[in-house]
């Protein structure tokens, strides 16, 4: 059957989806082309916020108005959270929880071999992953201890790799843990096996993708730094990135090794969310500010270039203009370099949604959004700034977009990449350089 394959929402759902695409290339199944009809869709879906939610809505409609006689399978979050209301979507076939995509396989399978099709609102999704929030140990479904390795392969070049799944965590403002299910993962020597494949298979860089990777081990006996150490020995020309980590689980031990070791790039994105203590109780986060502060003083100290990434929240209940205005100037001294930044939404299911504390405007959210993506802006430049004329490694990724204007005056084709530390360059397209690391000048 030819298969259309859509992924909204974070790299581990990139990850995913391209492992099922492998495995069911590998059953026979074919990717379908630009302009072709497929027989199946599958859309692996987001549900961070309400505005993933409708993106997921959107893709629906559109892979039926573009497909109409496709069978449209949806997995991903928002169809495990959210399972009736996707199945009532005109044209879908069937919905598949974020924790059952093992079983799309086997669907698919019997959607080929029987011309009956199935009814629109039959839908297959995990039960609750916890009956009592209050109790997340309680009562866990299967689907919610299995973990399904998985790593991208679209792009030669870079990969994703799944390292862990799920959270114990239960933020007041997050659905995670209802969607993915508790904190866990494979063994090391299962994880590393999966990277090197990826190796031998022409991958040259590696990110460590999951919902709350620091907290890798908690199933198996093991933990993140002892992955990371059995990952940097891997034989190969690699290059690693640490995918989001909590600053509670970043601890100085990582930093140092991450500083030390052959295949670590200098790079780190830590979840802030606020800087105000006030909200980060509000929000149920297991650290302070200054805890936040000591981590990136710490990658500081050790790796003077490293690029630092950190995710903001702004808006939730309880977060007043004075908690904003702390917010703010804590996060304007900081040495970091991006900011990633989102309105809080309101999620069913959370405790937030049942605090007795003021909601903020979606004009004033807005508002503060477009304050903190300001500030972004002048850090990233001041830090693209700071590294000109400096000399780094850079792994030439694809043709870019566009031209570039030569000293000549004449327009050359370009090519793109990254530095060690997050810099993206371009340089006139060669071919030949393309997944190769290369020494340049900035």
């Amino acid at each position: 059957m030819k298969i259309l394959y859509q992924t909204l929402g974070c790299k581990l759902n990139f990850a995913e989806t391209s492992s099922l695409a492998d495995s069911l290339r590998h059953a026979g199944h074919e990717t379908v082309h630009r302009g072709e009809q497929a027989d199946v869709c599958i859309l692996n879906t987001c549900s961070v916020t309400d505005v993933a939610d409708q993106k997921g809505r959107q893709a629906i409609r559109r892979l039926h108005r573009e497909h109409p006689d496709a069978k449209i399978i949806v997995t991903g979050c928002y169809a495990q959270l959210q399972p009736e209301r996707v199945a009532g979507i005109e044209g879908v076939t069937m919905v598949v929880g974020s924790n059952e995509k093992d079983r799309i396989q086997s669907i698919i399978e019997v959607i080929s071999s029987s011309s009956a099709s199935p009814s629109k609102n039959l839908y297959r999704f995990s039960p609750e992953y916890y009956t009592d929030l209050a109790s997340p140990q309680g009562r866990l479904s299967e689907a919610g201890r299995r973990f399904h390795p998985s790593c991208s392969k679209e792009d030669r070049t870079r990969c994703f790799l799944k390292v862990q799944d799920g959270c114990d965590y239960f933020c007041t403002y997050c659905t995670i843990p209802m969607a993915r299910g508790t904190s866990r993962n494979a063994p090391i020597a299962d994880t590393v096996a999966l990277a090197q494949k990826a190796i031998d298979e022409g991958a040259k860089e590696i990110v460590l993708t999951g919902v709350n990777i620091g907290d890798f081990g908690r199933s198996t006996g093991e933990t993140f730094l002892e992955l990371l150490h059995a990952l940097d020995e891997v034989n190969g020309e690699v290059r690693y990135r640490i995918s989001s980590c909590e600053p509670n689980l970043l601890s100085d031990q990582i930093i140092d090794f991450v500083a030390s070791s052959r295949h670590f790039a200098p790079h780190f994105h830590i979840p802030l969310q606020s800087g105000s203590n006030e909200v980060l109780k509000i929000m149920h986060r297991r650290y302070s500010r200054e805890l936040f502060q000591e981590r990136v003083e710490r990658i500081r100290s050790r790796m003077p270039g490293a690029f630092i990434g950190v995710d903001c929240m702004v808006g939730v209940r309880g977060e007043t203009e004075e908690m904003f205005g702390d917010y703010y100037r804590f996060i304007e001294q900081l040495p970091v370099c991006q900011l990633h930044v989102f309105p809080y939404s309101e999620r069913r299911g959370t405790r937030m949604v049942d605090m007795d504390l003021p909601r903020v405007s979606n004009e004033e959210q807005r508002r503060r959004v477009e304050v903190l993506l300001r500030l972004s802006e002048s850090k990233l430049a001041a830090f693209y700034a700071a590294h000109r004329g400096e000399q780094a490694t850079v792994l030439w990724e694809a043709a870019g977009k566009g031209n570039m204007l030569t000293q000549n005056s004449t327009r050359q084709k370009t090519m793109s990449g990254w530095t060690e530390n997050y810099i993206r360059v371009s340089a006139p397209y060669q071919k030949e350089k393309i997944n190769q690391f290369e020494q340049i000048w900035i």
